[in-house]
């Protein structure tokens, strides 16, 4: 850990946003940060894939543990975020979309109740994460992780004051939709990420993603909105305290 912050310090990223996806995970990530609260910010949840699991090897009686477990864990000041939460249809059968459904709701409960933000993963499952979201109350801050959806989602997510962040892909050739997406972004709901160790940016395609690989992700982002790369920086860390709190 030290040295990956160490690195990723050095190309300007100074702060990151840690993502426990599992109570076990969850638990060693509020660990860490508070050994490093000025540098590691921290989100916690049942990932939709793994609250499937839950409920498939256990029940909803499970799953409901495993939430409980993330809900204490989300009370440490370290966490700022509840998340990542959603639904992915791209790995779970229909027969289960219901348990990522009843998951999601009590991830978002849980984030009005203790006033954090609220990071959604969303994979495949565009209306019904739009839909449930409309349907209940929100907390004053919601977070699209890795958004994926096209210009007219983006769009709708502006209306409601929503951040998107974009990670990687951005900067594959094949996404033209990912592009059109960033172009109708307000300045205001921008953020970018890495969802490391995965969706490494070009040029760096194919090795583990790590933070200090995010200045490939964030010179794409400049160029394709056309503004100056230090402005851009600028904009994307105050967005970042705005979205999770000042750390």
């Amino acid at each position: 850990a030290d040295a990956l912050l160490e690195m990723a310090a050095a190309v300007g990223v100074p702060k990151v946003v840690q993502i426990g996806c599992d109570v076990d995970y969850a638990r060693a990530s509020v660990e860490l940060a508070r050994t490093r609260p000025e540098t590691i910010a921290v989100g916690v949840a049942v990932h939709p894939n793994d609250a499937a699991q839950l409920h498939e090897r256990g029940g909803a009686a499970a799953l409901d543990a495993a939430i409980d477990a993330i809900g204490a864990l989300a009370q440490d000041d370290v966490v700022r975020a509840v998340g990542e939460t959603g639904l992915d249809y791209f790995r779970t059968a229909e027969g289960l979309h219901a348990a990522q459904q009843h998951s999601f709701r009590r991830h978002i409960a849980m984030a009005v109740e203790l006033d954090k933000a609220l990071v959604i993963h969303d994979r495949d499952a565009h209306d019904d994460v739009l839909a449930l979201l409309d349907s209940v109350p929100l907390p004053e801050r919601v977070v699209f992780h890795c958004f994926s959806g096209d210009a007219a989602m983006a769009r709708h997510c502006a209306q409601r004051g929503w951040f998107m962040s974009f990670a990687g892909p951005i900067t594959y050739k094949a996404n033209d939709g990912l592009r059109e997406a960033l172009a109708v972004v307000p300045d205001a709901l921008l953020l970018v990420e890495t969802d490391a160790p995965y969706l490494t940016p070009v040029p760096q395609r194919g090795k583990p993603n790590a933070s200090y690989l995010m200045p490939h992700t964030v010179r794409f982002m400049a160029a394709q909105r056309g503004v100056d790369d230090a402005a851009l920086c600028t904009l994307l860390y105050d967005n970042a305290q705005r979205a999770f709190g000042a750390w």
